[in-house]
């Protein structure tokens, strides 16, 4: 049987969207996370985060700078028994990129990239499966993808949005916890 996974965002689901965050200082868990890849991981999900960068392709941080904060952000998971098992993310940006950078990319949502390579590597059923992302962007992504159930947490740029392409929408990471 394939696994199932839950797919997050990472600015404004696990973490407050700041802009461009990429020190550990400016990084703020958003409340309900932990709570909610517990609830995954003891329903057998995997935990997959799938995150636009531009700000690496924009010149603010490195990718260095990047996988720096991911390995810091993985350790609190897991001091949480929340493990996360993979981070994808995309450095590109079709138009504010520089250098190699600036290029269309199928990795970079509302493209599917990140979630089919996802699949491919650890052999996930994406119909079964859930993501979280609090961008239409993200939810454009997961249907492009064929995953299941397509949550859109609402607050910060998506305050008050009343049409969304999402399953539902969530005020927060624990609403989510019904919808695996």
């Amino acid at each position: 049987m394939k696994n199932r996974a839950l797919f997050l965002d990472r600015d404004g689901v696990i973490n407050r969207d700041d802009g461009y965050v990429f020190e550990k200082e400016h990084f703020f868990f958003i409340d309900g996370i932990f709570e909610l890849t517990r609830a995954a991981r003891d329903l057998g999900y995997l935990i997959i985060v799938v995150t636009n960068q531009a700000g690496i392709g924009r010149g603010y941080y490195s990718v260095n700078d990047f996988l720096r904060l991911s390995d810091w952000m993985k350790g609190v998971f897991e001091k949480e028994n929340a493990f996360i098992d993979h981070v994808y993310f995309c450095p590109t940006h079709p138009e504010h990129g520089i250098g190699k950078y600036k290029t269309e990319s199928e990795f970079r949502k509302p493209n599917p990239g990140m979630l089919l390579s996802a699949r491919r590597d650890f052999d996930i059923d994406l119909e079964r499966s859930l993501l979280v992302g609090d961008k239409e962007s993200d939810i454009e992504a997961g249907i492009k993808a064929g995953v299941g159930k397509k949550l859109l947490l609402i607050g910060g740029e998506e305050a008050g949005r009343t049409e969304t392409s999402a399953d539902a929408t969530i005020r927060g990471p624990r609403e989510a916890i019904s919808f695996l």
